[in-house]
């Protein structure tokens, strides 16, 4: 398969995908009881208040109408006004995702940089104490709530400790770093501030750990499960026959080819981290995409709440993508598969 008929197949998909995920999304938030005009005007508004609210909003019209109008809207890339902050969902997203991006990125940054190399040992020392630490970890880190594991780090390291910070993005009482980016590690640096840098850097230990737990289990068994594929494979056992250092042999000719299954792995948990990151968020008071919608929802902000799972499908479907064409670049001979 070559990698345009790979887009273009991928992108026709992308409506499908989009078509399905905004009708399931609208049909359950109109499920849940309660009424927007209300919650935004106050219990104490007069229904004359209440129903010029609802026409103003478009609430009063039937539900596969306001369905037609968001979809319309859709198509012009138009996510609507958001109910609760009276501006365009696109902007608020814009605004917010920066912060989840961050802690994403940093989250599989370390899950990469811990779990190859505890997979790669793992399976170098097969069934010796360094492989039963590795895949005891594994089940941990799938098994393990991310809402307990986070409320348990919080107990412990800024309750009991106090070593990290508990919440928040960074010190409020620092100097106040120019928005470039959103990015506050790069805004830091740009700035010269090295004080919000190091802070910055502070108050992401704690959330980047939790939500990189469960992917540092992930990509340690994935590559522990192909490196022992991969050492049992012919070509390996000739080429250490022919006297190839073992160091050599591990990290450039079998870890190579090792990798290439853990870049779907890879690649599928940044998605799942960035809608993971709703629960890391709300425990942390991190101010990114998760908390909006979090917020959205407890006001029944339909636009956002459409709009935030817009987003999110449109990211899965797009590194999806991105995914596939590592995949054919790291290995050519599927390119006739399909």
């Amino acid at each position: 398969m070559s990698i345009g008929n790979l887009v273009i197949r991928r992108l026709s998909l992308l409506v499908l995908v989009l078509f399905g995920v905004t009708l399931i999304t609208f049909a359950v938030s109109h499920l849940v009881p309660g009424d927007p005009a209300r919650m935004l005007v106050g219990q104490r508004a007069s229904e004359e208040t209440l129903a010029k609210i609802r026409e103003s909003l478009g609430l009063d019209l039937p539900l596969h109408i306001q369905y037609g109008r968001y979809m319309s809207g859709l198509l012009r890339l138009d996510l609507g006004t958001s109910i609760r902050t009276q501006r365009p969902v696109a902007e608020d997203l814009l605004t917010f995702f920066p912060a989840t991006l961050e802690l994403a990125l940093c989250s599989i940054v370390l899950a990469v940089a811990v779990g190859i190399p505890l997979g790669v040992w793992s399976a170098v020392r097969k069934d010796t104490a360094v492989d039963h630490i590795s895949r005891t970890y594994s089940v941990l880190g799938v098994s393990t709530p991310l809402f307990w594991l986070g409320l348990m780090a919080l107990l412990v390291f800024y309750g009991k400790l106090g070593w990290l910070p508990g919440s928040g993005r960074i010190n409020p009482f620092l100097a106040a770093v120019p928005r470039v980016t959103g990015f506050l590690l790069i805004d830091s640096l740009l700035s010269g501030n090295f004080a919000a840098f190091g802070d910055a850097l502070y108050h992401l230990i704690l959330p980047a750990f939790c939500l990189s737990f469960v992917h540092i289990g992930q990509f340690s068994r994935q590559v522990r499960s192909s490196m022992i594929e991969v050492l049992g494979q012919d070509y390996i056992r000739t080429a250490r026959a022919n006297g190839i250092r073992r160091r050599s042999l591990i990290y450039r000719h079998a870890l190579r080819n090792a990798l290439i299954p853990t870049v779907t792995v890879v690649g599928l948990s940044i998605g799942d981290l960035l809608g993971g990151a709703i629960m890391t968020e709300t425990i942390f008071a991190w101010p990114g995409m998760g908390s909006y919608v979090v917020d959205s929802i407890g006001f029944l902000d339909f636009p956002a709440i459409m709009g935030f799972t817009v987003f999110v499908a449109t990211g899965y479907v797009l590194i999806n993508l991105l995914v596939d064409i590592a995949y054919l670049l790291l290995d050519p001979q599927i390119r006739g598969v399909g």
